[in-house]
């Protein structure tokens, strides 16, 4: 083992069976402090994570790059079978490696410390415990990290059973109770357990006041006992009872791990540029907070009785986000960083090659800039629910909420990049009007529930020409339909939410023929496209899969209609797309693999909400 430091550049093929390097989008859990997050391949090696907070630059990206990204492999050196499942009721993951000679199994956990910051919380310790439970296994371990999304070299320098890695911005110490070697860039170690043996590996981000440390096996049951307690008491607070327990609280599990808890931001998804199409070119950064996604996720925790995720998110806009800040497309933007900046410039990164050459990958999202008008109508009905279920907003939210109506009475009426964020051009999209009356309907509620003082007369006439607009000219008499924008006749999934906002009533012939006409073009076999970007260009090649959201708007709208037999079946076929450990991606490819960037809250926080209110429909 070298004592000095030695320079390596940022390079070295994997390890990785398999002729590609790279599992399905799908083969993967999720771990995480609540501050960033780990995917864990089902062969056990950790493909995506980035370090300190989930925007940072990756130091595991192979999911991206299974040459150029980096992983850490961990798992038996014989041919095996693996599962993966989650200690129950947490976010502990356990990869199961089944061979001829016996089983072990890595436990996969980051543990959870204060939201505040400071001591411990910036450690941002994983740990990956190995266990032989029955006979006698040899395992293999390689921890190859590349610095800044690959692109950074590091040094390493061993000191005992600790490697440090050392790049231009980030260190990150190697502790582990079994022998370890430098391999060039890397680190290896082969060991060999017998039954009841452990063997701990820890990678701490180190410098400033936090020194590297080791993780003895005492310290690594102590802080397995609790995490797991942590997620167990988080967990005991939902009030769900209902048929899809399991599956409603893996997806509150998985909004919380997406939750930043120094700020109470809420991220629309963990990864970036994940494809939503091998080989296309929609690939995205998605590793901030969309003030819809985030109000979404507000609104299905808010159901379950998660009062605390709601009050962090207040926080976080009422802390990080100005109504005032007088920027050029309104008071809000659509997304911003995880610590409220707005400057989210995007950029390409041409080293890497994408997951399975799905090219190019992105950080940073220049929709930030885009006008979304339905942000407004998200974001005011979760106060508007924020305020009924968990607790009054205070009147300085209620001056900023005054100001965000009387904005969008004075701005709706214009065309926009709408809600799927096309870069064809602006329309009058429906979808935005829709989420326009919606975020001046719920003021008025909430205005009138507690006595506020408001331009009442101002915001009934705005919200009834709204309805009115929608009503004349985004109904096509010749599809017999609500379509996606005014006087055309294209069909958006996004019309779902109609009934869903309370704009129609779920029986109304109207709605009931959109819902059939939506039924016989963007249905299949109970998943939802979003649109035809052949009728509807949005500025990109190629095609897309089914949009999951969409797919779970399609339950509560059946739902709401009153076919109850029609939307459980369209329900329980769409679990059948869950991972293996019940996680989703954005969207579903033609053979039901999953698609984009993983897991997606918007997926999740829309099976909540279907399974609570066609639960509640059940009887």
């Amino acid at each position: 083992m070298a004592d000095t430091p030695s320079p390596h550049p940022a390079s070295g093929a994997p390890s990785r069976p398999g002729a590609s390097g790279y599992v399905p989008i799908a083969e993967h859990g999720l771990i995480g402090d609540l501050r960033t997050v780990a995917l864990v391949g089902s062969d056990g090696t950790i493909d995506w994570y980035c370090c300190p907070a989930f925007d940072a630059p990756s130091v595991f990206a192979s999911v991206l790059d299974a040459e150029r990204g980096g992983c850490f492999e961990l798992a038996a050196v014989q041919a095996a079978r693996t599962k993966q499942f989650y200690f129950p009721d947490t976010n502990v993951l356990i990869t199961r490696f089944f061979t001829e000679d016996g089983v072990g199994e890595v436990q996969d956990f980051m543990p959870v410390t204060g939201a505040s910051g400071g001591g411990e919380a910036e450690r941002h310790r994983l740990i990956r415990r190995v266990l032989c439970v029955r006979g006698t296994l040899p395992f293999r371990a390689r921890v190859a990290p590349r610095f800044n999304y690959g692109a950074d070299p590091h040094t390493l320098q061993a000191q005992g059973c600790m490697v440090l890695f050392e790049s231009a911005t980030l260190s990150l110490a190697l502790t582990a109770t079994v022998p370890l070697e430098i391999d060039g860039p890397d680190v290896r170690a082969d060991f060999k357990l017998d039954e009841g043996e452990s063997a701990v590996f820890a990678l701490d981000q180190v410098g400033g006041e936090v020194a590297p440390r080791r993780c003895a096996h005492l310290e690594a049951e102590e802080h397995f006992s609790a995490t797991v307690a942590y997620w167990r008491r988080w967990l005991a607070q939902s009030r769900y009872r209902g048929r899809w327990r399991e599956r409603v609280h893996r997806s509150a599990l998985t909004l919380k791990l997406l939750t930043y808890a120094p700020t109470g931001a809420i991220i629309a998804a963990p990864t970036t540029s994940l494809p939503e199409r091998i080989g296309g070119e929609r690939n995205w950064d998605y590793r901030y907070v969309w003030v819809r996604d985030a109000a979404f996720a507000v609104y299905a925790l808010l159901r379950l009785g998660f009062t605390g995720e709601a009050e962090a998110f207040m926080r976080f806009l009422t802390q990080h986000i100005s109504p005032g800040d007088g920027k050029a497309n309104g008071p809000l933007q659509i997304m911003y960083g995880i610590d409220g900046r707005s400057e989210l410039p995007e950029s390409v990164l041409d080293h890497l090659e994408g997951h399975h050459g799905s090219a190019p990958v992105r950080v940073g999202n220049a929709a930030a800039d885009q006008l979304q008008l339905d942000i407004y109508g998200a974001l005011i009905d979760s106060i508007y629910l924020y305020d009924k279920w968990a607790q009054p907003i205070s009147s300085s939210q209620w001056d900023d909420v005054c100001a965000l109506v009387d904005w969008v009475c004075d701005n709706w009426d214009q065309p926009d990049e709408g809600v799927w964020e096309t870069r064809g051009g602006r329309k009058n999209f429906l979808y935005s009007r829709l989420m326009c009356w919606v975020a001046i309907e719920r003021a008025i509620r909430l205005a009138n529930r507690r006595g506020l003082p408001a331009d009442l007369p101002r915001w009934r006439q705005t919200r009834d020409a709204i309805y009115r607009r929608i009503m004349d000219r985004g109904w096509s008499a010749g599809r017999q339909a609500f379509v996606q924008y005014e006087d055309g006749d294209v069909l958006d999934a996004a019309m779902l939410m109609m009934p869903l906002a309370k704009f129609i009533a779920p029986t109304d012939p109207k709605w009931l023929s959109t819902l059939d006409a939506l039924t016989e073009d963007l249905v299949s076999d109970s998943l939802v496209y979003r649109y035809d970007p052949r009728s509807s260009p949005d500025g990109l090649r190629g095609d897309e899969g089914t949009f999951s959201i969409c797919s779970f708007w399609y339950v509560e709208a059946l739902t709401r209609a009153g076919r109850l037999d029609e939307a459980r079946l369209a329900f329980e076929k769409m679990l059948t797309y869950a991972n293996h450990l019940g996680l989703y991606a954005e969207e579903i490819g033609r053979t039901g693999e999953q698609q984009g960037n993983f897991p997606q809250a918007f997926t999740h926080l829309s099976l909540i909400s279907a399974a609570y209110n066609l639960d509640r429909a059940l009887g």
